[in-house]
């Protein structure tokens, strides 16, 4: 079979379910654009009106490809925005804060998850999903965590957590910034190492000023850049400590792809070898893979699903946005002393 022939095949398979997640992604970008409503939110919660489209029919199987590969598309683009010069910027101290924050709120939901009886696969999904960057952390970490019965279930309720807490989160955390007296940079610092979302903590942080908006975005950036040395570690740790496997038997991959490819664009985007205009066009890019990757996983998962979760999980994912803003106010408290 020719190259041309093998893409038209592809295309008759996969074409119709990536339509119309890609529709549905659209659509929530324009209520996103006129509404102010989350683009990922509404992704996910017009996906699951859609459910019926991935049971059966000719969608079926596209639908499963972009919920896995265009999600993996999407996270390994987002290394084009990291950049090691951005990183130094914020200086040690810093830096070693975010680490300890992002490494003890995993710790955190992975303890926290076993103590309610939700089991270690919904701890470091929650946990990693609440110290790095939300619902794109959340799919970057459900692609290396052995599958189950409780797979989509426990990511589609993660992503709507975190979505949800980070909309909260952007109108209540600049209130508690001036309620704890913390200047321009320290909300700035405080807004990106706790608020979710990249979108959300944008949004919090040029509410309070420009300058508070660049800084949070950077020491977001920050957290992000930690995706891929964690869903590497838990892959690692998942192979070595575990015999857990998919359902289809196999074991999650030693090294994702996706995580090697995140590495090596924010490599090249470190070394200046991305042009800016470049650099714009692959986060754009980045950005519609994700949200039509959640709408083709809103589109896999049913309300009954959803409906299943059980309160214990919704402690843990607000036990773990709790914890990690206490620790960041902690540490600014902190460094602003010993300074």
């Amino acid at each position: 079979m020719t190259l041309p022939d093998r893409a038209r095949a592809f295309f008759k398979v996969n074409g119709q379910g990536f339509a119309v997640a890609t529709m549905v992604a659209i659509v929530a970008q324009f209520l996103s654009e006129h509404y102010g409503a989350p683009a990922m939110l509404m992704a996910l919660l017009l996906g699951l009106a859609f459910h019926f489209l991935a049971e059966s029919g000719p969608c079926v199987a596209g639908v499963a490809f972009t919920s896995k590969t265009v999600l993996r598309i999407g996270v390994a683009l987002l290394g084009v925005r990291i950049s090691v010069d951005q990183i130094i910027e914020l200086g040690w101290e810093m830096i070693a804060m975010i680490i300890a924050g992002v490494a003890l709120t995993i710790v955190f939901g992975l303890l926290s998850s076993r103590l309610v009886g939700r089991g270690w696969r919904l701890g470091l999904l929650t946990g990693g999903a609440v110290a790095i960057c939300g619902a794109s952390a959340a799919m970057a970490i459900a692609a290396v965590l052995p599958k189950d019965e409780k797979s989509e279930q426990n990511l589609i309720f993660t992503v709507l957590g975190v979505t949800i807490l980070s909309t909260v989160a952007m109108v209540l955390y600049p209130i508690i910034t001036q309620w704890f007296g913390l200047d321009y940079v320290q909300s700035g610092i405080f807004l990106g190492g706790t608020i979710h979302d990249v979108a959300q903590v944008v949004g919090a942080g040029f509410s309070v000023s420009e300058e508070t908006g660049d800084t949070a975005t950077l020491v977001k950036l920050m957290r992000v850049t930690m995706l891929a040395p964690v869903v590497l570690i838990f892959a690692l740790s998942i192979r070595a400590f575990t015999d857990s496997k998919d359902d289809d038997g196999e074991r999650p991959p030693l090294l994702p792809f996706f995580v090697i490819m995140f590495l090596v664009l924010a490599a090249f985007n470190s070394l200046g070898l991305v042009p800016g205009a470049v650099q714009g066009i692959i986060s754009d890019i980045s950005r519609w893979a994700l949200l039509i990757s959640i709408a083709a996983v809103g589109m896999k998962t049913s309300l009954r699903i959803v409906q299943e979760v059980g309160g214990q999980s919704i402690v843990v994912i607000v036990a773990e946005t709790i914890f990690i803003g206490a620790f960041i106010l902690w540490g600014i408290t902190l460094l602003s002393e010993v300074s």
